[in-house]
């Protein structure tokens, strides 16, 4: 009985093509390297490879982001103005 409870969930969680066609087309409109390009067709997988690089470079940005904020940080007076300024950003 657990066999046929797992297909019958199986047959419901299961993603159409047309959810995914539409789904990597929602992606192709996110990435700035794909959106910036003539309207040619590309591919599903260079959509998924375009996203993977971008959240990668997303996430470098943050880390840069967060090491800069961290010297800076370090740099200040804490009871500064700028340092309270600081504070009410990040919270």
């Amino acid at each position: 009985m657990s066999s046929r409870r797992s297909r019958q969930s199986a047959a419901v969680s299961r993603i159409t093509d047309d959810q995914i066609i539409e789904l990597v087309s929602k992606l192709r409109h996110l990435l700035p390297e794909i959106q910036h390009r003539r309207p040619t067709k590309v591919s599903a997988s260079k959509v998924l490879q375009e996203t993977c690089n971008y959240v990668r470079s997303l996430h470098k940005e943050v880390d840069d982001l967060s090491e800069r904020l961290s010297q800076l940080l370090a740099t200040i007076d804490a009871d500064s103005p700028e340092a309270a300024i600081i504070r009410g950003l990040i919270m």
